[in-house]
């Protein structure tokens, strides 16, 4: 039931999120959103279970684009942009180990991730959650400008 419940929720959450049109689903959004719900598993890279490194994987590998299977090997891909510059389709990246570059997720627009969390899953966090904002890193833009206008457009 508890599962049911976050599923729910995460579902109303995606709804109210401006990754595509409010009609249409993009390519983009479709991939993001496939996701979502899925558990959290180590190393994992299907919908049966995902890291962090292999959901982002998994989502641009949908997309055509082969990214590393790590949070580190993902943040040598692209080139860097600010964070007052994401828009949709860039990775974020945080230090949740004391060590570096640990965690990642996909930038969806109106300051959300999607990202698989230990504890929850595939979900939907805003990137001002106390916990993100202090761990925050960097962010790479691994679309280019016509990979992002082509995702971005109606699939219909």
């Amino acid at each position: 039931m508890k599962k049911l419940v976050g599923f729910a929720l995460s579902l109303t959450m995606f709804c109210s999120i401006s990754v595509g049109s409010a009609f249409a689903e993009t390519p983009l959004s479709s991939a993001v959103n496939a996701g979502l719900g899925s558990p959290y598993k180590w190393s994992g890279t299907t919908t049966k279970g995902f890291d962090c490194s292999g959901y982002t994987s998994w989502v641009f590998n949908k997309l055509g684009i082969d990214l590393p299977h790590t949070s580190k090997g993902q943040a040598t891909v692209g080139e860097s942009v600010s964070k007052d510059q994401l828009r949709p389709g860039d990775l974020v990246f945080f230090n949740t180990d004391g060590k570096g570059i640990s965690h990642v997720g996909v930038y969806v627009g109106d300051g959300k991730f999607y990202h698989s969390a230990t504890d929850k899953g595939v979900i939907i966090t805003k990137m001002s959650d106390s916990y993100y904002t202090k761990r925050y890193v960097t962010a790479r833009r691994v679309l280019s400008d016509e990979q992002y206008t082509q995702l971005m457009t109606d699939a219909n």
